[in-house]
């Protein structure tokens, strides 16, 4: 019987994964790499709060009771974030969805993992760099190397199009049109395509790293082994550099830079310059306008611009006209 029931846990995580989330649900290879890593830690967790190996777990060892405690652990033993603890859940919701369609003699055990809510996790305000400081990272690759100039192309690229790095990674040459009109094609999440328009500077960038390219190259942005970059390459590079630039702008060290960041400031600047909040979202690839909206509470720059075009309106003096009329000439503040 103990056999039997951990055959038909490991039967139906089979099918999860080979029929259930690529054919059915078409989802990506991320999303179940995603999803994967997730049962994979609930079920080395279940092991040893049942003291057992995996292939002798059951279908009743995966209760209510035991999702609670292994979200619990994500942030209490492995020290996620709320974010991420909600983000396993979502996984898991969907694994036990799958059991519930497929195995009804247990419906109200997977109906109670189902009904475990999420966790409210503060909004994070996002990070990004003003344009001189994005403009010092990208110019201090030495572009007289290859691997400068690949580097330098790779980081005007992600500011250009507030690519995601997997988008950037997977880019292949086919995907880009180099001669007016120039424009990018990127596929971000859930297969979702988008056009992105791209600077000449860009391009001229691009043709030049085409001319250094080895035949038959597929992909535009490659490591030494003329494999693409993997995340933690672009990540590596982009920390380089950022470090290198922050000789000449110590505010630059204060911060960690990551290629999120670079997204971040492209959707900054297109707020900056008074591009619409939906053309954004578009740019951008968000499923939702709420996502892209999150950009405008952390601008500290459009706050200050809204604060002086409220005082023009209200008809007052700004406050720094006030403070330069009331300082002596020739006095500093003590």
């Amino acid at each position: 019987m103990s056999q039997a029931a951990s055959q038909a846990l490991f039967a139906l995580v089979e099918s999860f994964f080979t029929t259930y989330l690529p054919r059915q649900r078409g989802a990506s290879p991320h999303t179940i790499r995603a999803y994967r890593d997730t049962l994979k830690l609930l079920l080395l967790f279940a092991t040893q709060h049942r003291n057992r190996e995996v292939a002798a777990l059951r279908l009743d060892d995966l209760d209510a009771n035991m999702i609670a405690a292994f979200l619990d652990h994500l942030e209490t033993t492995r020290s996620n974030s709320a974010a991420t603890r909600n983000c396993r859940r979502a996984a898991l919701r969907s694994f036990f969805k799958h059991l519930l369609r497929n195995d009804l003699d247990h419906a109200l055990r997977y109906t109670q993992v189902l009904a475990l809510p999420a966790k409210r996790a503060p909004l994070r305000l996002g990070h990004y760099l003003e344009a001189p400081d994005i403009r010092a990272i990208i110019e201090a690759p030495d572009r007289r190397t290859r691997q400068g100039w690949r580097d330098y192309t790779l980081l005007l690229f992600l500011y250009n199009c507030g690519a995601r790095v997997s988008e950037a990674t997977g880019l292949p040459w086919s995907d880009l049109q180099l001669m007016p009109p120039r424009q990018v094609r990127l596929r971000g999440k859930g297969r979702k395509e988008r056009l992105v328009p791209i600077w000449s500077q860009t391009a001229d960038a691009l043709r030049r790293l085409h001319g250094m390219t080895d035949e038959g190259q597929r992909h535009v942005f490659v490591n030494r082994h003329g494999q693409p970059l993997t995340r933690d390459g672009v990540a590596y590079i982009l920390a380089k550099h950022a470090s290198a630039a922050a000789q000449d702008r110590p505010t630059l060290a204060r911060d960690r830079i990551t290629p999120h960041v670079f997204r971040h400031s492209c959707a900054a600047a297109l707020l900056q310059s008074g591009t619409d909040v939906t053309v954004i979202r578009d740019y951008l690839g968000h499923a939702s306008i709420a996502t892209t909206s999150r950009y405008i509470a952390t601008n500290l720059k459009m706050k200050r611009d809204a604060l002086q075009r409220f005082w023009k309106h209200a008809d007052l003096e700004p406050v720094e006209t006030k403070l330069r009329v009331s300082v002596i000439p020739g006095h500093a503040f003590r």
